[in-house]
């Protein structure tokens, strides 16, 4: 089954429910990838529904952060809602342990001693975690390693 498949029933399951806030997340990651799918002219990908969902998920985390400047505590909660729909669609992402062994092995492959070396480390980083690594994360923990 399909990340479309299963998010479509999960949808209707929370009609039935009447869970309207899920009901609205899922509606929109729907025609997200609907509206992705038409775009490319073929069926998605797993790879390319998970891309999707992973950048709902940080639009949303975004809208956090800003919505936490402007001091609009009823806007947080409703993204974090969101958030937390869309987070149990998506892969466990790699915890920071392992984010710090894929950045040191990186950085003997590549051969980089500074931070000048960062453009050469981020790509096998980030290669090597397979969609499973923070980007943010991971570029702090190679700047905290290169200097």
């Amino acid at each position: 089954m399909s990340y479309f498949e299963k998010i479509q029933k999960d949808m209707y399951s929370a009609m039935k429910s009447r869970d309207q806030g899920k009901v609205s997340t899922l509606r929109t990651v729907l025609s997200i990838l609907k509206a992705k799918r038409i775009d490319s002219g073929v069926e998605l990908s797993e790879e390319e529904e998970i891309k999707e969902l992973r950048t709902f998920a940080k639009q949303r985390k975004e809208a956090i952060e800003m919505f936490k400047q402007g001091s609009r505590d009823d806007l947080v909660i409703l993204e974090k809602n969101e958030l937390k729909t869309i987070e149990g669609y998506l892969p466990q992402m790699m915890d920071e342990q392992s984010i710090r062994k894929l950045v040191k092995n990186a950085i003997d492959d590549s051969g980089a001693t500074g931070m000048s070396d960062m453009g050469k480390v981020m790509p096998l980083v980030m290669k090597a975690g397979q969609g499973l690594i923070d980007g943010k994360t991971a570029q702090l923990i190679v700047k905290e390693l290169l200097n």
